[in-house]
Formats: structure tokens, sequence, C-alpha cells
């Protein structure tokens, strides 16, 4: 199990300590992705170098490659991928999202269309549940629905009583002492938004995330709602807003009182070029970095920035190098795992508001 312990606060905003019997997660805190259980072009040993406190794995990837019950039989997916502080893992939810085309939803859960060899398998709370238990994470998430947005009130009000049911399902399959965090939904609208959260805190979980954000709805209205709603999620509990995003999303939703993220963007992006510096996006492969002597960023500290120009990310790039994904991979969980952190000490020193502000005013400098 895990205690949550609220240590400052600044405005809305508010550091913290999650303790796990693998170690102590310091909040504010971005958790990198790794879907098949690797964080992608990164060893463990360099996330964990760059300051990562806890990762992620994917319930839907990782049952269907290489196994849940494979890897429960090699020691868990800790020793499976040779990481060793925390790990949360996703229930699979997302991806009747994100592979709404391979999916039919039924009450009793979700059968899948593998994206793999189109073999079809279900996914229930109890299945969720028991797939997650055999990875053996710190932190497992209830079974939900995520409706893509715009969604009328109907449709929402139907995807909480759905969420609802299975979290009440989910909670009653888990047979371990693994955390179990609820996922409240209802899109936009606050009244749902609200019914979701009171019906979760009355089934009792070990931590509370906003899930349904960052799917179709425009930045300013996902601000809103956090605005108006994380503070009302319960202050004894972490808060985790799910699959979001941006670094200024990241630093909104803390200055509502938001403790936990993680997202694909500092990974994928870096993939494809898209570099996260303080005065804003690089795109590497213009040409205009072409004979560039200096550093990504000037004010970054990291192994990338101390020791290549741009001009060379920008020609590994070009050149399809492996290497330009892992130093591009290297600089932008660092520059995320660096946010946060500072982001911490600006609540601990309870000037928040003037760090967020800062922080625009250098990174939005070019728009």
């Amino acid at each position: 199990m895990i205690t949550f312990e609220k240590q400052a606060q600044s405005g809305s905003a508010r550091a913290g300590c999650i303790r796990t019997p693998r170690g102590t997660i310091h909040t504010p805190i971005f958790m990198p992705v790794g879907t098949l259980g690797t964080v992608k072009a990164m060893t463990p040993e360099e996330v964990q170098a760059l300051g990562a406190e806890i990762i992620l794995g994917n319930t839907y990837h990782l049952h269907l490659r290489p196994g849940d019950a494979l890897i429960h039989q090699l020691g868990g997916l800790h020793q499976f991928m040779n990481w060793h502080l925390p790990i949360l893992t996703d229930s699979g939810g997302f991806q009747i999202f994100s592979l709404a085309k391979l999916t039919k939803k039924t009450e009793e859960g979700v059968v899948f269309q593998s994206h793999i060899n189109g073999d079809s398998f279900m996914l229930s709370p109890e299945k969720s549940i028991q797939v997650q238990q055999n990875l053996g994470p710190d932190i497992m998430m209830c079974f939900d629905e995520c409706p893509k947005l715009p969604a009328t009130h109907q449709r929402m009000e139907k995807s909480v009583a759905l969420t609802t049911r299975w979290a009440k399902r989910s909670k009653d399959a888990r047979t371990s002492e693994q955390a179990l965090f609820g996922i409240i939904q209802g899109g936009l609208y606050f009244d749902l938004r609200k019914r979701s959260l009171e019906e979760l805190v009355n089934i009792g979980f070990d931590g509370y995330a906003i899930g349904g954000l960052s799917v179709g709805e425009s930045p300013q209205d996902m601000y809103e709602l956090l605005e108006q709603f994380a503070h009302q999620l319960p202050d004894t509990h972490p808060r985790y807003l799910m699959g979001v995003g941006e670094p200024e999303d990241l630093l909104e939703a803390i200055d509502s009182g938001i403790d936990m993220f993680d997202c694909v963007l500092p990974t994928r992006n870096a993939r494809n070029g898209s570099l996260f510096t303080s005065h804003g996006k690089v795109s590497i492969k213009q040409a205009k970095y072409r004979k560039d002597s200096q550093p990504l960023d000037p004010d970054c500290h990291c192994h990338v920035c101390q020791n290549y120009s741009r001009a060379y990310l920008r020609h590994l790039f070009i050149s399809k190098e492996i290497l330009s994904m892992r130093l591009n991979t290297y600089h932008n969980l660092h520059f995320y795992l660096q946010l946060v952190k500072q982001a911490r000490q600006a609540i601990d020193g309870g000037n928040y508001a003037h760090f967020k502000k800062t922080f625009f005013e250098k990174y939005f400098i070019n728009d």
C-alpha cells in the first residue's frame, strides 16, 4: 500500500510525498511512459539518473506481448525490466478510446481485436486487475471508460455510471496489497465530475485520477475544469491527471492542485525532432540549425546541452541515426523532470505563482 503526506502549499499548488514499499515519490511528479516495459530509447538506469521516481507500464500492451503470465513467472515487471523504483500500470481503459475501431463494449467489459494479430480477447474490470497483479506494479488503475470529447451530457452521464460500476468491480477483484486508484470521468460537465468523484470516494481508493481530458477539448476548457474541480479531490490522497501533456498544461494543473502526471509527449516528440527548451519548442530538423554551434538550450545543464550542438543534433536527426532518438529523448525527459522539480521547489518556497509567470514569459517569448 501507499501513504501520502502533503508537505507544502502555495495557493492551490501543493508539494508532498507518496511513500511506497519501493521508495518515496516527491510530488508534483512527472512519470515517463514505458508502454512495453521500456521508456523508448532509454535504459532504466538512464531514466533513474535523470530523476524519475516512478514510471508507467501499459496493461493492454504487456498483456498481449510478452504476456502478463510470463512476466509474473519471471519475477514481475520490476525484475523483468530492471527497474526497482515504483511503477504505475494503467488499466487498459484508455485503449477503449485510442483503439475504438478494434473494440466492442458491453456491461461485462470490452472485447478487443488485437492490433498485433487480429485475435479477439476481453478486458473486464476483473481481468484488468488480474493482469495488473501479475505485472506487480506499486499502483494499479481501475478499469474505466474514456469517451472522446466533445460529448453530450447524456453520453457522459452513461459513461460516469459505467465507470463507477467498473470501479467497484475493480476494487472487489483486487486480492493483493498493491495500491488502487479510482478514475474520475464526466468530460467537461462539472456536475458529472462531482458525481463521479463522490461515487468513487464512497467506494474508497488509495488515490484519485482525473481521466478523460486531452481527448479533444481545448486547453482552455481543460484549465477551467481543473481550476473549478481539482481542489475538490481528497486533500489526503494523491491526485493524478492522466495523459497530460504540454509543459504549460503541467504548470496550470499543478496550480490547480494536481500531484502526478504522465504523457508520451516528451519521448514521442523527441523521436520526431521536436525538443522542449526554456525558450519554447525547437524543431531540430529545420535548415536554420545546419551550422548552429550553440547548445540546444543554453540554460539547460543536461548531458546533451553540455556536449552537443544544434548542428550535430540536426545532422543526427536528418541522417536517421539511432543516437538522435537517444539524445533527443534524454534531453526532453530531463526538461520535464526538471520542470516538476523546480515547481516543487517554488511551492516549498511559497512563490509558485511567480515561478509559473516567469517560466511562461520565457517559454512563450517567441509567440
